[in-house]
């Protein structure tokens, strides 16, 4: 089993960050949508933003990993023309960014009246900027433009694979679903 990512090829650990993250990201992004529009009096109104609020901060941890694991790997050469290369890396750099964005801005909102960000009792995190003027509420228009452009930006992601793997016939998908895979259709059947 290939566990590090090659010039041709992801290994374990890149694909499961990347799936990971994807995962969290849409889960968090439905967990939001249903928890604005609970009532004061509903059981989950305190305990689903604990647990997004948690989540969020275990995803900010696991994106760095992510980042941190792509510059000790070589990343696998993107298939296609040059223009669809540039946007390939563009996206994959606003993504990061907005993603950074978007955790900074509900760190701000969930730390907007001082208290700490309790991650399900293991750790807390401090409260380090709190107190600006109308800190909840600017950080959490931001918060839900920036989910908006996430959710946006990787469905555009996730169609260019399916775009790549049905219309152009590369490797592109087939190369983030099994370690190891070039993307040749020759690799599918191999063992893992």
């Amino acid at each position: 089993m290939q566990w590090r990512n090659t010039k041709s090829a992801y290994g374990v650990v890149g694909i499961a960050l990347h799936w990971l993250v994807a995962l969290t990201v849409v889960g968090m992004f439905a967990l939001g949508l249903w928890m604005v529009e609970l009532s004061y009096y509903d059981p989950w109104y305190r305990q689903a933003p604990a647990i997004h609020k948690a989540v969020g901060i275990l995803l900010f941890l696991l994106v760095i990993g992510r980042l941190l694991w792509r510059w000790a790997n070589p990343s696998p050469l993107v298939e296609g023309g040059r223009l669809e290369r540039w946007t390939a890396h563009a996206v994959h750099r606003s993504l990061y960014a907005l993603l950074f964005a978007l955790m900074v801005s509900g760190y701000l909102i969930s730390t907007a009246d001082g208290s700490p960000i309790d991650v399900f009792g293991w750790f807390q995190v401090p409260a380090i900027l709190s107190d600006l003027p109308n800190q909840e509420d600017v950080a959490g228009a931001i918060h839900m433009w920036l989910a908006w452009a996430v959710i946006l930006l990787s469905a555009g992601h996730a169609l260019a694979a399916l775009k790549h793997h049905f219309i152009n016939r590369d490797g592109t998908l087939r190369r983030m679903l099994r370690p190891g895979n070039d993307g040749s259709p020759r690799n599918e059947g191999e063992g893992s």
